[in-house]
C-alpha cells in the first residue's frame, strides 16, 4: 500500500509542471537591481522603474515583450527578450501533464513571485483563471522562469529572468496590484492568420485577438471577463469601439487578400515546443556528429538544463493543408517535370531502367511573425563565441544580428539518382527554417 501511495507522488511529480521550489531560503538573488543599461533604456522612453508593467508572450516566434506605462498613461514597449524554451504545441493548454505552456490573458500579483525557485527565479503565470477553469481545465506550477528546460513553462535563462524579475518586483512594490501576463501562440499578423486558418484552435486564437487589437489600439491594459465561454473585453468608449472595429475589419481583409493570392493553409507541429533562434543558432555549435544538439559542462554554464534538445536539432515541421485540413499530397517530380516541358513531337520513348530522377529539395519556410509595432526588436551581442551569448552593452545599440548557421544538406530520397540540386519545388511538408540573419539578445 505504502509502495502504491509512494509511487502515486512520483507520478504526479512527474506530470506537474516547472515544479519549483527547494532552493535555499538565505539566497539574495531576487534583489538585484535592474540592470544599469536598462535603467537608462526607461529614462530615454519617458519611463521609470516604478511605472506599471505589462507583459506579452509569443510561442511561435519565441519572443517575450515587457511593456511599461510611460508618463503620458499610455504602454510602450520597453524590451523584447527571447524564449530559451517553450514546450508543447501551438494551442491552450488542457491538462496536467500535456506539456503545454498556457495561452490567454493572466494576472501575476506579488504572492505569484517566487524568489526561492529552483530555476533561479520565478514568477507563476496564474493558470488556471476563470476562462480556463470553465472549461474543466487543468494544470498548476505554469511559470515564467530561469534556466532552458520547459514542462509548460516558459524558460527564459537565469539572466534574462533577472532582469524580468527586477523590473516586475520594482513596479509590485510601488503599488501594482498586478500585472497582466498575455499569452499567444503567436503575433497576430494576417499571414499567421492566413497560414493557420484551418486549425481547430483558430476560433480561440481569434478571441485572443480581440484582446490583441484593444491593446494595439489603445496602448491600454484591456479589462478582461469571461462569459459564455469567451473572454470578453469591457469597452465603453464608443470611440475606441470603433478604432478596434476598424483594424479588425482591416485585419480581415488582409487575411482574404492573403489567401486569395494562394496563402496555403499550414499545421505547425513541433518536436516539443520551440526555442527562439538566436538560442538554436548558438547551440548548433556545439552539434553532435548526428547534427542533434549536445548539451555539456559548457551549454549547462550558459543557458542552464536544456530540455528536450534533440528538438531544437531538428525543429518544426510546417505542414501544408489543402482546404480540407489534410496534408496535402505530394505531385511527384516527374509530374513537375512534364508539366512544365513544352509539347513537342514525341521522341523514341527510352527505357525505363534508364530514367534518372533528381531529388527534389524541399523548400524553405520563412521564419513566422513580425514585430509588433513600428519599433523592431534589437538584442544584445551574442554570437561572438557562446561566451559572449548575453554579455552586457552599456549604452542601446541599433539591432544586431548574426549569421544564422546554413541548413544541413539534405540526403537523396531513396531509389532516385541524384543530379545537379534543382530548383526547390513546394512540398506539402518543410521544415520550418529562420532567416539567415537573426535577433541575437533582446532590448527595445
Amino acid at each position: 500500500m505504502l509502495k502504491r501511495i509512494a509511487l502515486a507522488a512520483s507520478l504526479s511529480l512527474a506530470l506537474a509542471a516547472c515544479q519549483d521550489d527547494g532552493f535555499s531560503r538565505s539566497s539574495t538573488r531576487h534583489l538585484s537591481p535592474i540592470p544599469s543599461a536598462t535603467m537608462s533604456l526607461m529614462a530615454e522612453k519617458g519611463m521609470s522603474k516604478t511605472d506599471p508593467i505589462l507583459i506579452r508572450s509569443y510561442k511561435k516566434e519565441a519572443e517575450m515583450e515587457v511593456w511599461k506605462r510611460a508618463s503620458n498613461g499610455r504602454y510602450a514597449l520597453l524590451k523584447t527578450y527571447p524564449i530559451c524554451r517553450w514546450s508543447g504545441q501551438l494551442g491552450p493548454k488542457v491538462r496536467e501533464g500535456d506539456r503545454q505552456a498556457p495561452e490567454g490573458f493572466y494576472t501575476v500579483t506579488p504572492a505569484q513571485m517566487n524568489p526561492n525557485s529552483a530555476y533561479y527565479l520565478s514568477f507563476d503565470t496564474g493558470f488556471p483563471n476563470a476562462y480556463d477553469r470553465s472549461f474543466g481545465r487543468s494544470g498548476s506550477a505554469l511559470m515564467v522562469h530561469g534556466s532552458c528546460s520547459s514542462r509548460g513553462c516558459f524558460a527564459m535563462t537565469d539572466e534574462n529572468i533577472a532582469e524580468i524579475y527586477a523590473i516586475a518586483r520594482e513596479s509590485l512594490a510601488s503599488g501594482q496590484r498586478g500585472f497582466q501576463f498575455q499569452s499567444y501562440p503567436f503575433r497576430m499578423t494576417a499571414k499567421n492568420l492566413a497560414q493557420h486558418r484551418l486549425d481547430q484552435n483558430i476560433a480561440f486564437w481569434k478571441n485572443l485577438k480581440e484582446g490583441s487589437d484593444y491593446f494595439e489600439v489603445t496602448k491600454d491594459e484591456p479589462r478582461v471577463s469571461v462569459a459564455s465561454g469567451r473572454y470578453q473585453f469591457n469597452v465603453t468608449d464608443e470611440t475606441v469601439v470603433a478604432a478596434v472595429t476598424q483594424k479588425t475589419r482591416q485585419d480581415e481583409q488582409a487575411v482574404a487578400e492573403l489567401i486569395a493570392s494562394g496563402t496555403p493553409p499550414v499545421r505547425v507541429v513541433y518536436h516539443d515546443g520551440g526555442s527562439h533562434q538566436s538560442f538554436v543558432t548558438a547551440m548548433a555549435g556545439v552539434a553532435g556528429s548526428e547534427g542533434s544538439v549536445v548539451v555539456d559542462t559548457r551549454m549547462r554554464d550558459k543557458f542552464g538544463d536544456v530540455s528536450r534538445p534533440e528538438g531544437l536539432s531538428s525543429g518544426p515541421q510546417e505542414i501544408v493543408l489543402d482546404d480540407s485540413g489534410k496534408p496535402k499530397k505530394e505531385v511527384p517530380s516527374t509530374a513537375l517535370a512534364f508539366a512544365s516541358a513544352p509539347k513537342a513531337a514525341a521522341p523514341a520513348e527510352a527505357p525505363a531502367a534508364d530514367m534518372k530522377v533528381a531529388a527534389v529539395a524541399p523548400a524553405q519556410a520563412s521564419a513566422a511573425g513580425s514585430a509588433v509595432g513600428s519599433e523592431s526588436p534589437f538584442y544584445k551581442k551574442m554570437l561572438n563565441g557562446i561566451g559572449d551569448l548575453f554579455s552586457t552593452s552599456s549604452t542601446a545599440q541599433p539591432a544586431e544580428t548574426a549569421q544564422a548557421a546554413p541548413a544541413a544538406p539534405v540526403p537523396p530520397q531513396r531509389g532516385m539518382t541524384t543530379a545537379k540540386p534543382p530548383t526547390p519545388a513546394t512540398l506539402p511538408q518543410k521544415r520550418a527554417q529562420a532567416p539567415s540573419r537573426v535577433s541575437v539578445a533582446a532590448a527595445q
